[in-house]
């Protein structure tokens, strides 16, 4: 059983706190999901595999967990705070498309993405359009003391709750930067509630409310979502990026607040006791980020002939609260270690017996997890404890069953046949390549060098690189230059 006290980084006060959970059975997690609007690039998806690792790290102290993560389908501006076109819309108008199409279109590409990541579903998905009556019923109860309309609709005044701002810690007009001028608007800080269609055009998603006919700003649904299905508030635990720090957090835990009817008596209130983030992934020319034009997809890595688990395990190399750096050099070091992973369990014989698992690593394990996901610590437990030859191969192999129910790299049942992703534009099939191998050992038992080295060359150029003396005698050639 584990030991270790466990601690996590809490955002509200920038220190690492021992957690435990309100109920001492179930922990409640409430994680921001994609904007469905595109392809979730992968600075997105690596704040799922941190999420995931949240929930099997809390799964391996033996609770229970409650996850719930949203699909924004409505709502979320081009602008994080309230300026700009409803990113839904947007993308709607520019494919030429029905904007529910879209969102089931972009809804079911993200989940495959989580799946090739072998990223656990949820308790619950919950959909924003499906909750529009309870986000009117949530801001007309907050209304009366918080909220203030305008022409372009229903406001929350941010100086009616106390200390609005403190998980950024950017109270000041410096740090709103980020927060574009609406006309009418009390606060630089404030952000709306409900959107109002602007009078002779119509949305494809909008709704009659008390303020008019509209949608609901982006960051309502959160709040009345995660209140909803994890309440009694406060919950566990709330996840997101970093970039969720600055607006869209602070702006979830001030509509806390005033749904609660809290006020400078009892400040502390936020919705969840723990604010936990993940950092950038960045390339070398900034944050990963779709607004900046151009950016990679777990689909275009898979295109490249890399498997999704690779990057699973690049973004465990990594502390979730470091800046990770995205590179096609990362990007085949990552594959390189999967590959000396898959090759060194491969090589453990299996026994009838049931092995016996090596308590000093599940500690180490356990330690690492209990340390805020220290991931990286867990990785060289792993790597230590399959080179440990003091251990049986089936204890070794007992020991990894716990390594992989945490790390969830699928390393007792991956082979280096499945790490051999072929890249989009092969131009053989595995087939051909195995005729053209057998086609070079016979060339060579038969001393015709020249042919031998020209079917090698052959391969090469077409993708393929051939491995002799494996047993597994070719794999293709990672292309992400």
């Amino acid at each position: 059983m584990s030991q270790a006290q466990l601690t996590f980084f809490n955002s509200l006060t920038r220190a690492l706190e021992p957690f435990s959970p309100a109920d001492p059975d179930l922990v409640r997690v409430y994680s921001c999901g994609p904007t469905v609007y595109n392809f979730a690039h992968l600075g997105n998806l690596r704040a799922y595999v941190f999420t995931d690792t949240l929930r099997r790290a809390l799964t391996w102290k033996g609770y229970q967990v409650r996850h719930v993560i949203n699909i924004t389908d409505v709502g979320h501006l081009t602008s994080d705070a309230d300026a700009g076109e409803d990113k839904m819309e947007l993308a709607a108008a520019g494919l030429g498309k029905d904007i529910w199409e879209v969102a089931a279109f972009y809804t079911a590409a993200f989940k495959q993405n989580l799946r090739d990541l072998n990223i656990l579903d949820p308790s619950l998905w919950s959909v924003a359009t499906d909750h529009i009556a309870d986000m009117i019923a949530f801001a007309e109860r907050i209304a009366p003391d918080h909220c203030y309309e305008i022409e372009s609709g229903l406001y929350f005044d941010v100086t009616t709750v106390p200390n609005y701002g403190s998980l950024a810690r950017t109270v000041s007009d410096e740090g709103e930067s980020r927060i574009d001028p609406v006309t009418g608007k009390r606060n630089p800080a404030d952000f709306a509630i409900w959107r109002k269609s602007p009078p002779g055009e119509k949305r494809q998603m909008e709704w009659d409310s008390p303020w008019g006919k509209g949608a609901p700003g982006w960051h309502l649904e959160c709040s009345v979502m995660s209140l909803k299905y994890l309440g009694p508030e406060p919950f566990d635990i709330h996840t997101g990026g970093i970039d969720h720090r600055e607006i869209h957090h602070p702006n979830e835990i001030a509509q806390n607040q005033a749904y609660c009817g809290c006020n400078d008596a009892q400040p502390g209130f936020t919705g969840a006791n723990f604010w936990m983030h993940n950092n950038f992934l960045v390339d070398r020319a900034g944050k990963m980020s779709k607004s900046a034009g151009g950016f990679t997809t777990l689909q275009s890595l898979i295109q490249r002939g890399v498997p999704p688990l690779a990057y699973r395990l690049l973004c465990l190399s990594g502390h979730y609260r470091s800046e990770l750096e995205f590179s096609p050099e990362a990007v085949v070091a990552a594959l390189t270690r999967l590959k000396r992973l898959v090759l060194t369990v491969r090589k453990l014989p299996l026994a009838d017996e049931p092995g016996i698992p090596a308590q000093a690593y599940l500690n180490r394990l356990d330690a690492a997890l209990s340390d805020d996901l220290n991931t990286p610590q867990a990785l060289v437990a792993l790597d230590e404890m399959l080179a440990d030859k003091r251990l049986s191969a089936i204890d070794r192999l007992a020991t990894l069953d716990a390594f992989d129910a945490t790390l969830g790299l699928n390393l007792l049942t991956l082979t280096r046949e499945a790490l051999r992703q072929p890249p989009a534009d092969a131009a053989l099939t595995p087939r051909a390549i195995e005729a053209r191998l057998d086609e070079r050992q016979q060339a060579r038992a038969a001393r015709d060098f020249a042919r031998s080295d020209a079917i090698r060359d052959g391969l090469i150029a077409d993708g393929v690189e051939v491995m002799d003396g494996d047993p597994l005698r070719w794999e293709w050639k990672v292309k992400l230059d």
